[in-house]
């Protein structure tokens, strides 16, 4: 499919053709603002805050979700699909700067939760158009788009609604535009298109990478200001043995098998397929990495001597629920997807998820930097035990994969 006209403006993504620069451009923009929502959680780390990062990571998450389905059906640096995602990246930047302000507007210049609201609205207007234009020749689609359609303008008529208003309310609003989109997204039925599935599949891929590597920029603006010493070096280390660990359990053989299955799916079941694993079942992945971020952040800050603690302290409340929670919620992401796609459920990843909740309080007395070498120990344990225990399984899945 391409449309007609002057230059073939939009062309189809062909099956096996890979995220271009421009995507890998994008989603530079979409890391940004998880850096943003992260040091936006770290000021106070309270429920409170914590509780509005999760919910801009899932605003921000719906802006970046529509240009993944776009960018998989059209190729991306083509004609007017450059020129929108330029526009696109413009109004995300600008509603990642104002992240800090995006409940509570601070004194002086423009209203920041108005600003943030438009651009969440710009954005999405964006992809709108982006996708009319692409459904010029198909009526499945562009019908798709219409009862799509509702649901966008009542999620974001609601966020600027919320705009002008404070605490409890704003926050209930917050949810119902969410709530609008997402259960207005599956509401609107499974007609959509997908040009490539492999492509589709590399880009979520991709996106993890991106997110795991806002959490080592969190461990290392976290301790950048602080003169180096051996506790810092040693939780540096372990942190990226976590988000090590938690690289392997999704690419190691889940985003393979999980690609494959996506890849022999057609029609609705294909559709259906990468909403509910991919647009769906990748929040929680990403949110579960930015809430470990926040906690490896706090860690980093206690044993480097930040405001007055030493390598002693231990470290509790929120930023130890939000390290233990953070990957907890990253595996039942995982069991979610691989179980959606595949039909298979990982016991051993449900059990080590339910583990790292029961320990939260076991290691609240611990030192922060015992308490991550304990998270360190557990993931790799994991790790180690699936990779020996199901090796020719995987030795089959990797071997297969490397022959395509």
């Amino acid at each position: 499919m391409s449309t007609p006209g002057r230059g073939r403006r939009l062309e189809t993504v062909d099956e096996r053709e890979s995220v271009s620069p421009l995507e890998l451009f994008f989603d530079l923009v979409f890391v940004f603002a998880l850096t943003q929502v992260t040091e936006f959680m770290a000021e106070h780390a309270g429920p409170v805050d914590v509780l509005r990062g999760v919910l801009a990571i899932t605003v921000l998450w719906w802006c970046w979700i529509g240009y993944s389905w776009l960018a998989s059906l059209v190729r991306a640096e083509q004609g007017a699909m450059r020129l929108g995602l330029f526009a696109a990246m413009a109004a995300m930047f600008v509603q990642a700067i104002t992240i800090p302000e995006a409940f509570d507007d601070l004194p002086g210049g423009l209203h920041g939760p108005m600003v943030f609201a438009v651009c969440y609205f710009v954005v999405r207007a964006v992809h709108i158009v982006l996708f009319w234009v692409a459904s010029r020749e198909d009526p499945q689609l562009r019908g798709q788009l219409l009862r799509f359609l509702p649901s966008m303008l009542a999620g974001t008529i609601l966020l600027l609604i919320a705009s002008q208003t404070s605490g409890t309310t704003q926050t209930v609003l917050w949810f119902a535009a969410l709530a609008g989109d997402y259960l207005g997204t599956l509401a609107a039925g499974s007609k959509w298109r997908m040009g490539s599935a492999p492509h589709f599949a590399e880009r979520y891929g991709l996106i993890i990478i991106v997110a795991l590597g806002e959490s080592i920029v969190a461990i290392g603006v976290g301790v950048a200001h602080l003169p180096i010493s051996w506790p810092i070096i040693g939780a540096s280390v372990l942190g990226l043995v976590v988000a090590g660990a938690m690289w392997w359990a999704y690419f190691d053989v889940t985003a393979l098998i999980t690609e494959r299955a996506l890849t022999a799916a057609d029609g609705e079941r294909q559709i259906r397929l990468a909403r509910g694993g991919y647009t769906f079942l990748h929040l929680p992945m990403v949110a579960g990495i930015v809430l470990m971020a926040l906690g490896l952040k706090k860690v980093l800050g206690y044993v480097g001597g930040e405001d007055g603690h030493t390598v002693a302290d231990p470290i509790y409340g929120i930023p130890l629920a939000a390290l233990y929670g953070g990957a907890a919620l990253y595996l039942l992401g995982h069991i979610g997807f691989k179980r959606y796609l595949t039909g298979s459920l990982n016991l051993e990843r449900l059990v080590v998820a339910v583990l790292l909740v029961a320990l939260i309080p076991a290691v609240a007395m611990l030192p922060a930097l015992v308490s991550l070498a304990v998270l360190a120990v557990v993931l790799s344990a994991l790790i180690g035990y699936e990779t020996f225990r199901y090796a020719e399984e995987r030795r089959q899945v990797r071997g297969a994969a490397h022959e395509h």
